[in-house]
């Protein structure tokens, strides 16, 4: 992705070596941390002070590492274990922050790339919280809601003791929604007495903010119309193919059909729907019925509607001008991006977290696409979390239109920060490398700042 002379090469590849030696077998760290060194390493040789500091060295290693075990009964009385993780990655510039991921693939690789993801996300925001990331092993599909919650309570009952409102502040994530969050917390609140703004992503009723379920998507939408607005376009008229069904991606579909645009796919792990007319007005909401309250298939919205369903597939071949992959890592392959920019894409913005593979990446980057990656196209959700723990501190509750024009604001700032360190020949923005050396600089200061800690 970036041209290196051969001394920077070679710094890069001992890095790389170091570190995959000390994290064995975790590819998914190990591909985040490639993707930013290699930015970050040439950017560093010319700012002396981070190298001296080995601050690059010390910001991939977390702070620590949770691993417990969470004893469950399930409804047959079957006594169950999972396990689960909270990696506190890096604290420099305000307490914890990340989601919290019950998936069956959840590991301490993927935990610890979202954490380390995250830590530049929080940064590029501009609000003081930390990076952090934490999960379990558990699967909540196809659980009754009684297992759910009792799942919830028994992680909680060993998670508070290293999180709280000055210290670590978890959100949801895949496999983490509304349920799941109002179990933790109602759990943390038994356990601590005290009622605190522990958790965002929490119910309106107590202490939720609104607009946070819709941040992420929104915010992926604001990112690209501030990029498409650079580069002289619009969302008007143009077809978008979107992944994934969940809050991120029905959001998604929802701001591009406020905007003017087409967007004309969803998915889940059983396949996606091709709707050519467009997942817009009554549509989307049937949509958002069936994923939001009955949980049911994308399959079934296409056997209401008359619609195409690709049953396994993703939807990478239908042709459009934006993409939005919303739905987990490395879903896009080098092989389905050259398929987009030969199906005449302009632009892409990343809903989920490291969708893009390395090679997926180049080939967009290669070809002067539009690209906004995860970190700083699906920063909306952290932003408005950030902003429902001011709220939680101030013990108020901003109008959805004051949230909103927040997050427009701070989408913005982001691109603004992508620009100013990615800009380069052609006046083409390499957002990888803007949003990488953007959120590095605030943390490095800080990092410097405290000392060899």
């Amino acid at each position: 992705m970036t041209s290196l002379t051969n001394s920077l090469q070679k710094e890069l590849d001992a890095f790389m070596s170091g570190l995959v030696r000390r994290n064995p077998g975790e590819r998914e760290f190990h591909q985040a941390v490639f993707e930013v060194a290699e930015c970050l390493i040439p950017f560093i040789e010319d700012h002396k002070k981070y190298k001296d500091a080995a601050i690059l060295e010390r910001l991939t290693e977390p702070d620590r590492v949770i691993m417990f075990r969470v004893t469950w009964e399930d409804d047959a009385g079957n006594i169950r274990a999972d396990r689960a993780y909270r990696v506190q990655f890096n604290n420099s510039i305000g307490p914890y922050k990340g989601g919290m991921r019950f998936h069956p693939s959840v590991n301490l690789g993927i935990l610890k790339f979202l954490g380390f993801e995250q830590t530049f996300k929080n940064s590029l925001t501009g609000l003081p919280i930390g990076g952090a990331k934490g999960g379990a092993n558990f699967n909540p599909k196809g659980k009754s809601d009684r297992e759910v919650m009792r799942f919830c309570q028994s992680l909680m009952v060993e998670l508070h003791r290293h999180i709280g409102e000055d210290t670590d502040v978890p959100a949801g994530d895949i496999g983490v929604g509304a349920r799941e969050i109002s179990y933790m917390f109602g759990q943390y609140k038994r356990m601590e007495n005290r009622f605190t703004g522990i958790l965002t992503g929490k119910g309106l009723s107590f202490g939720g903010s609104l607009v946070r379920r819709e941040a992420t998507g929104y915010g992926a939408v604001y990112f690209t119309e501030d990029m498409l607005e650079r580069a002289g376009e619009g969302f008007a008229g143009k077809t978008c193919v979107v992944s994934g069904s969940g809050n991120v991606a029905l959001y998604c579909i929802e701001k591009l059909g406020l905007m003017g645009a087409k967007p004309v796919t969803a998915s889940d792990s059983g396949g996606f729907v091709y709707d050519p007319d467009g997942i817009v007005g009554e549509k989307l909401e049937w949509l958002k019925e069936l994923k939001e309250v009955r949980r049911g298939r994308v399959q079934e919205y296409a056997e209401h509607f008359g619609c195409e369903f690709h049953a396994g597939e993703r939807p990478w071949a239908v042709p459009c001008e934006l993409a939005f992959p919303c739905a987990t890592q490395n879903e896009l392959s080098g092989k389905d991006a050259q398929l987009l920019v030969d199906n005449g894409l302009i632009a892409i913005a990343e809903g989920a977290n490291m969708p893009t593979d390395a090679d997926g990446v180049e080939v967009f980057l290669d070809n002067k696409i539009l690209y906004a990656p995860g970190k700083a196209a699906n920063a909306g959700g952290v932003a408005v979390s950030g902003l429902e723990q001011s709220q939680n501190s101030l013990r108020i509750s901003w109008s959805r239109g004051e949230v909103d024009a927040r997050l427009r604001t701070i989408m913005r700032e982001i691109h603004h920060q992508c620009v100013r360190y990615g800009n380069g020949k052609d006046n083409y923005v390499n957002y990888v490398k803007g949003a990488n050396i953007g959120g590095f600089v605030k943390v490095a200061d800080a990092m410097l700042a405290y000392g060899a800690v």
